[in-house]
């Protein structure tokens, strides 16, 4: 009775012991399995990351580098606009200054743009024109005795501060203005200048 009782207590605890042991297998299994998948994915992460900040490293330097290439093209292209336009002014401005203040030749342009504004073949026009007045002295005579025959429709003499050289014109009811000032002959000669002056120096 004894001796049996002693085998069932032996075989409980044996099968309690293997049981313990395959569940304490089973239970490592699982974790080294979730260890491995772990780490597999963490790797996968790792990789993901990598080649992501690899792709914005590539990506910003190819901006950075762009950006870079585009303001040294608008510096460098700044820089010639500044040339030319030192170069332009050198040559048209002193010329043009001195001529828009030559009497005999403002005369001249004068003459022959009232003359346009009343063709013999039509209706005449009023005109208002108005001129440096520095020059008053010098061109008043001027309007009264040549330009009066020139405009039958009679024409209005305006002398301006703001005009320093040459004149403006245009029809006494209104509607548009013909500027002839020094700084409109030199914008001009300027922009037929440019596209020579850009080619002389830089090809």
């Amino acid at each position: 009775m004894q001796n049996k009782l002693q085998e069932l207590t032996d075989k409980l605890y044996n099968e309690g012991l293997q049981k313990g042991k395959q569940e304490a297998e089973q239970m490592k299994a699982n974790a080294k399995k979730e260890a491995a998948e772990i780490i597999a994915k963490a790797k996968e992460q790792a990789q993901e990351i990598l080649a992501k900040a690899q792709t914005d490293a590539e990506e910003l330097n190819s901006k950075t580098m762009n950006d870079v290439k585009m303001a040294s093209q608008q510096a460098f292209a700044a820089v010639r606009r500044e040339i030319e336009n030192a170069i332009i002014a050198k040559a048209v401005a002193a010329p043009v200054k001195e001529a828009a203040k030559d009497t005999d030749f403002l005369k001249e342009i004068i003459k022959a743009i009232v003359a346009a504004f009343n063709p013999s073949n039509t209706d005449p026009v009023a005109l208002e024109l108005i001129l440096p007045a520095e020059k008053r002295q010098e061109l008043d005579s001027f309007v009264k005795e040549s330009l009066s025959g020139i405009c039958s429709a009679g024409i209005d003499v305006k002398f301006s501060k703001t005009v320093q050289g040459g004149f403006r014109i245009s029809p006494k009811e209104g509607g548009y203005m013909l500027s002839f000032t020094d700084k409109d002959f030199e914008n001009i000669i300027a922009e037929y200048l440019r596209p020579k002056t850009k080619a002389l120096l830089f090809g």
